[in-house]
């Protein structure tokens, strides 16, 4: 797949580390010749120097050839207008903008999004996305990844095993006897594979698990996960992700305070301004003083997410370091995973997973309906939909001839969840839960293209 990028800044990197790991053949363009160095040295992309919006630019890198466009600069204007150029001078198929300004994203205005007016396929914002991803975490406590699944009837939650796990040395034939959830994958010292009946739970496993809305604090509860309420939060940076989730956490009764650092006077003057209930502390976030101010000491959790993965990881330790019982830190490199390890106390946000799982089902050929990209290497979990033209309606499972590593977790079937055996036939209308490896992605795609 030809895939152009707009956008060498943190987002555009993002989405690079991710769509390289695959065949793909990615061509990222940006004005900053130091940022494209940058990429360049650390992936295996060609780099063109420019305006993703310029004309002359998209006709020099071959746009007519390309099967999708992704324009995620830092300006809202030049990535719609990309998409724009990208439509009507070279026909692009698929054409992605990052849109972060809340008047572009206002619902009155979706209209504006199509090929009559402004032909982009999909709009994102990486910020709100990651904002949305930390509060499933918030409402969540003790998990590593809450991804929530057909219109939140079902959530696939991540979750690590401790040494109070009373399921540890337990097979999973025997768990699914208890347990009306399945556990689908399990991560053990970095290696990832799809939980078979007679595998047992270890401790320190990361287990990820598919649970009814209304059973998953029992499920956690029942695998020993300690659930406390975040009642006392504490955000490291003033942007848009710690505005969205400050604005979110206002209107919600079970908060009793949430304070936000930042050193720069103007973004915490601004955020002052716009928040009504949120304490805005200005200074440096290191600073022993500031987190006294802050009182770090009584948060249940604090939350770093400034632009700067050192200073997110190192905000993190400190607030550990004060007594704070869980943290969350947003990484843009994986490289910086391993520096705090990802458990139910301490979580690593990767922002190319949060960024890219915004854009699966425009980037996969199946009939999508929702996808999230799961660990590095783990591969991803879609919502595949069964319209009445499927070539799979009648077809049990086992006939689909899916590939060793994908595997349908669930079904929604008439406001049912069912977790079906290879015997069980696709019907139209089911929405599937899938989980794809990397290996099995082309093949699956085809599977369910029609």
């Amino acid at each position: 797949m030809k895939i152009l990028i707009g956008g060498a800044g943190n987002v555009g990197r993002s989405i690079v580390a991710y769509l390289s790991q695959a065949n793909n053949d990615i061509i990222v363009v940006d004005t900053d010749k130091d940022k494209l160095e940058s990429i360049a040295k650390e992936f295996d992309v060609q780099t063109v120097e420019g305006s993703i919006s310029h004309p002359g630019v998209q006709e020099k890198i071959d746009a007519k050839n390309a099967d999708i466009l992704i324009a995620v600069t830092d300006n809202d204007e030049v990535n719609l207008i990309a998409c724009q150029v990208g439509y009507s001078l070279f026909q692009i198929p698929k054409k992605i903008a990052r849109v972060d300004s809340e008047y572009f994203l206002n619902p009155l205005w979706n209209t504006l999004y199509s090929d009559k007016n402004l032909p982009a396929d999909l709009v994102i914002s990486p910020d709100i996305e990651i904002a949305k991803s930390i509060l499933n975490l918030l409402e969540i406590p003790g998990t590593t990844a809450v991804f929530p699944l057909v219109d939140e009837k079902l959530y696939l939650l991540g979750f690590k095993c401790n040494q109070y796990c009373p399921l540890i040395n337990t097979e999973i034939n025997e768990i699914k006897q208890y347990y009306n959830s399945p556990v689908i994958h399990i991560l053990r010292e970095d290696k990832s594979f799809f939980a078979k009946p007679n595998e047992t739970i270890h401790i320190n496993d990361e287990i990820f698990i598919l649970v009814e809305k209304d059973s998953v604090f029992e499920t956690l509860h029942e695998f020993g996960i300690s659930v406390k309420q975040n009642e006392n939060i504490v955000m490291f940076g003033g942007n848009a992700i710690s505005y969205y989730i400050a604005n979110t956490l206002e209107k919600d009764d079970s908060i009793n305070s949430c304070k936000i650092i930042e050193n720069n006077t103007q973004i915490a003057e601004k955020l002052a301004e716009t928040l009504n209930d949120i304490q805005i502390i200005r200074g440096e976030m290191m600073s022993d003083v500031i987190l006294e101010e802050a009182e770090i000491k009584n948060s249940d959790i604090s939350v770093a997410i400034t632009q700067n993965d050192k200073d997110n990881l190192l905000a993190s330790l400190l607030a550990k370091k004060s007594g704070v019982p869980y943290t969350i830190s947003l990484v843009n490199s994986s490289l910086f995973n391993n520096l705090i390890e990802n458990s139910g106390d301490n979580v690593i946000i990767d922002r190319s997973l949060v960024t890219t799982s915004a854009m699966l089902q425009d980037l996969r050929k199946a009939k999508i309906n929702n996808a999230y990209c799961l660990r590095q290497g783990m591969g991803e979990v879609w919502e595949v939909r069964i319209d009445e033209n499927s070539l799979n309606i009648e077809k049990t499972i086992n006939e689909l001839d899916l590939p060793d590593k994908c595997k349908i977790g669930a079904i929604y079937r008439n406001s049912e969840i069912i977790y079906p055996n290879k015997d069980e036939k696709i019907e139209q209308g089911d929405i599937l839960i899938v989980f794809v490896s990397p290996q099995a992605m082309r093949k699956t795609e085809e599977i369910f293209k029609i």
